[in-house]
């Protein structure tokens, strides 16, 4: 679609939605930018741009004669398609992009696309530093924190823009066609944005949705959702298993990992060669060389960098030791299965911090996931009554609630002994307490690099 001389409504006026409105205007198209925030003024977003007065900007209300007079709409990932003016739109013929579809109308290089609902974060940033190490036109976009429209203009014919890709994202794709994808996994998430199972998985699926099979799809084989998508999947298919020995694919064998290729094996490299703790973060590795690989990155320098790569920063990221504890900021847990991967990548006895905003979640199996590990629970937010009621189904009494996020640490400080840990991984959003998670891991790391030894 052509942009220039239309008249495009962005709905939100986050990140995505200012990205997505100075991207509009550089393409000679007529950017109306509209937030619903009741507690968003007009000038609050007049300062994001900058004092571009070439933005018209609404608050609150759009007018009927601009709702009606607008030729396409670009949503923040922020806003659910079932909105009452998003239907309007859909009624009317409008298409409904995101800010992914709407970089993607000026890319010009090759692009890789990753999502699932843990280790977006982790397998996005490594493979965008394996592909920088051997080319200098990289752009790490998406989900990650950059909008994809800030940087799409930039590319080139030779450059390479390595996407984390959310359901909410991809819910609002057309034309988006990665030369590779990927779906680290699929377990419950954000139902209370897609309402069912069923829809959160054709969210997920839909990164493959223009690709044919001269393009790649790297699927994790554990997971019952990816693993059956895999018989169907447009792409061709490339496997990866911390569980199975792949008769084609990457898998690990004990502390190896493999793989396999018109039948014949070949050993990748040990899982203690890594600076990464947890299962969760050697099956992030194998999809990231499956990536790599698949994106024509020779496995020599893929190792290199796989090697010396530290962990992202809020996600089972060690933050200090005091007084014989170890600290650890795992924030970006915001669901119950991320959470478990937290735990496991614990080897000592553990005080965890849980709890927040409900996205409709079960906690059946990360309570399970205590056994043996988990010492104290101290839950905080919306949550710690669901939680604990959980807790105490399955027999875990070892609880206790704390009105803020301080008191939290201060009980947590109390509690852990020299040789155990504390580990911050919540398995719930951080929203209502915090504006994100990343603000949660700061004011957690800054807490413990004030205690006193």
């Amino acid at each position: 679609m052509k942009l220039e001389k239309k008249k495009v409504l962005v709905i939100g006026s986050g990140i995505s939605g200012i990205g997505a409105a100075k991207m509009l205007k550089k393409h000679g198209a007529y950017p109306v930018l509209f937030d619903e925030n009741e507690k968003i003024t007009k000038e609050d977003i007049e300062a994001k741009l900058e004092g571009d007065k070439d933005v018209a900007v609404y608050v609150k209300e759009l007018p009927k004669e601009v709702k009606e007079s607008v030729e396409l709409a670009v949503l923040s990932p922020g806003v659910p398609v079932d909105t009452k003016l998003c239907e309007e739109l859909k009624q009317r013929g409008i298409s409904l992009w995101g800010e992914i579809e709407l970089g993607f109308q000026a890319e010009k290089g090759k692009v890789i696309a990753i999502t699932g609902t843990n280790g977006k974060t982790t397998t996005t940033t490594l493979v965008g530093e394996i592909m920088k190490s051997c080319n200098p036109e990289v752009f790490v976009v998406g989900n990650i924190g950059n909008p994809y429209t800030e940087e799409a203009d930039k590319t080139t014919k030779t450059s390479v823009t390595v996407g984390e890709i959310s359901s909410f994202q991809l819910e609002t794709i057309e034309h988006f066609h990665p030369a590779v994808s990927a779906i680290l996994n699929i377990t419950p998430d954000h139902l209370n944005r897609h309402h069912t199972m069923e829809n959160y998985v054709k969210a997920k699926e839909a990164i493959t949705l223009n690709q044919t099979k001269d393009d790649t799809c790297v699927l994790n084989y554990d997971n019952e959702y990816t693993r059956e998508f895999g018989e169907r999947c447009p792409a061709k298919v490339l496997y990866f298993s911390s569980q199975h020995k792949l008769k084609e694919g990457i898998f690990l064998d004990g502390e190896e990992i493999y793989m396999t290729e018109n039948g014949t094996t070949t050993r990748v490299m040990n899982i203690h060669d890594m600076n990464l703790v947890g299962m969760c973060n050697v099956e992030n590795v194998m999809a990231a060389i499956g990536i790599c690989l698949s994106a024509g990155v020779p496995l020599s320098s893929i190792l290199n960098v796989v090697r010396t790569f530290k962990a992202v920063e809020h996600r089972i990221e060690f933050v200090a030791t005091k007084n014989g504890v170890d600290y650890y900021n795992d924030s970006k847990g915001t669901n119950p299965d991320a959470a478990i991967q937290g735990i496991k990548a614990m080897s000592k006895k553990t005080v965890l911090i849980g709890g927040g905003y409900d996205k409709q979640s079960e906690y059946d199996e990360w309570i399970e996931s205590f056994e043996g590990k988990v010492k104290k629970l101290v839950l905080i937010g919306q949550t710690r009554e669901k939680i604990a009621e959980c807790a105490k189904k399955h027999g875990f009494t070892d609880y206790c609630f704390a009105d803020t996020f301080e008191e939290a640490m201060e009980i947590c400080v109390e509690t852990a002994k020299p040789g155990e840990a504390v580990l911050l991984s919540p398995a719930c959003a951080s929203w209502g307490m915090f504006p994100n998670y990343e603000v949660r891991g700061k004011i957690f790391k800054d807490y413990v690099k004030a205690i006193e030894e």
